[in-house]
């Protein structure tokens, strides 16, 4: 059970957070749980939710997106963002069961997007303390100033999430995920 209530609907949460649950809900089929409880401050849902959209407009791939949602999840211990990137990363992103094992343990099958997740996952780990080898490492494998900005940026915003969720302890509404595996 959540510690603070999640909106059971849209039309029950706060009158200025309505309109971007309706977004969400165009966007998905549905309105997540974790969405519903953010509601409950209509800033924190405009701020993740422009956040969010702004780096979706990234030039990072979906899959990549997905892949470092996963590890960042897997570092802060977030159940319910496990669950949903394991549905997300599946279902959008295509990624197979062995890719997002992988990426839950920081790492790819995919070299390039290997060293998006190892350098994400250190980011989450060593709270942004990363080493001039580490940034060395995903330049090589050919990210751009502006994609190691955009790396950052997607740790920051999942992060965010899995504090949102642990914090509140929000209803997982996806199929559950253990985060001890991995």
């Amino acid at each position: 059970m959540s510690r603070i209530p999640t909106p059971p609907s849209i039309a029950t949460a706060p009158e200025a957070s309505r309109g971007n649950l309706e977004a969400v809900k165009k966007l998905l089929g549905s309105v997540p749980n974790m969405f519903r409880i953010i509601a409950n401050s209509p800033q924190t849902l405009e701020g993740y939710l422009g956040l969010n959209g702004a780096l979706g407009n990234g030039s990072l791939d979906a899959p990549t997106r997905e892949r470092i949602a996963l590890a960042v999840a897997q570092v802060n211990g977030c159940n319910y963002c496990l669950a949903a990137h394991s549905y997300l990363g599946t279902h959008l992103a295509k990624l197979s069961a062995v890719e997002i094992e992988a990426n839950r343990s920081g790492t790819s099958g995919d070299k390039k997007a290997a060293a998006a997740v190892e350098f994400a996952a250190r980011i989450a780990t060593n709270r942004g303390k990363v080493a001039d080898s580490d940034l060395q490492v995903v330049r090589a494998a050919g990210y751009s100033d502006a994609e190691i900005v955009e790396i950052v940026g997607h740790v920051a915003l999942n992060t965010f999430t899995n504090y949102i969720n642990e914090v509140l302890k929000t209803e997982i509404d996806f199929p559950t995920v253990n985060s001890q595996a991995a």
